[in-house]
């Protein structure tokens, strides 16, 4: 997966809380609760990153996972139709997610997780399928991994050694 660096301190990220597990460790003592958070964070204007956070109490463990997420941002290609510019398929472990590109006004079809991220991303007009596992962390994931592999059809075109004209058709 490629992913380049972008300095998280000059965006206005959003952050999305997707999920929050107690974990609980069985000690001579008792019970010990510590909180898992699993935060998504974008700008909704093409940047995207997914963080995990842990820690005794909630507040803390979201704010380590925004830190997280922060470091791990990425690029999302977008075309003037506020959509991806192809569509994709990402894996994580046991989850696949499937990202087809929408016409104007489709809006964001997607499940819990996935939703979470194409709305941080700023994509308007997406459908998507979640296939395999449903675990949202993967799926989440799985999501950004086909969000990275997003190419401009500038790109296309420079890779292939033809105009842009005739890769769009």
């Amino acid at each position: 997966m490629k992913r380049t660096i972008i300095d998280a301190s000059q965006l206005e990220l959003n952050e999305k809380v997707v999920a929050i597990k107690r974990v609980t460790k069985v000690v001579k003592g008792g019970r010990n609760f510590r909180f898992t958070a699993l935060v998504v964070v974008g700008d909704g204007n093409g940047h995207i990153g997914a963080g995990l956070g842990k820690a005794a109490e909630i507040p803390e463990a979201i704010r380590k996972g925004k830190e997280d997420a922060a470091k791990k941002l990425i690029t999302v290609c977008r075309d003037e139709n506020g959509s991806i510019t192809h569509d994709t398929m990402g894996k994580h472990t046991g989850a696949s997610v499937l990202l087809k590109r929408a016409p104007k006004g489709t809006g964001i079809i997607a499940g819990g997780p996935a939703r979470a991220v194409c709305e941080l991303a700023g994509i308007e007009n997406i459908r998507t399928k979640s296939l395999g596992s449903n675990n949202k962390q993967n799926v989440v994931l799985a999501t950004i991994e086909a969000l990275s592999q997003l190419k401009t059809p500038e790109e296309v075109a420079r890779l292939r050694g033809k105009s842009v004209e005739e890769i769009l058709g």
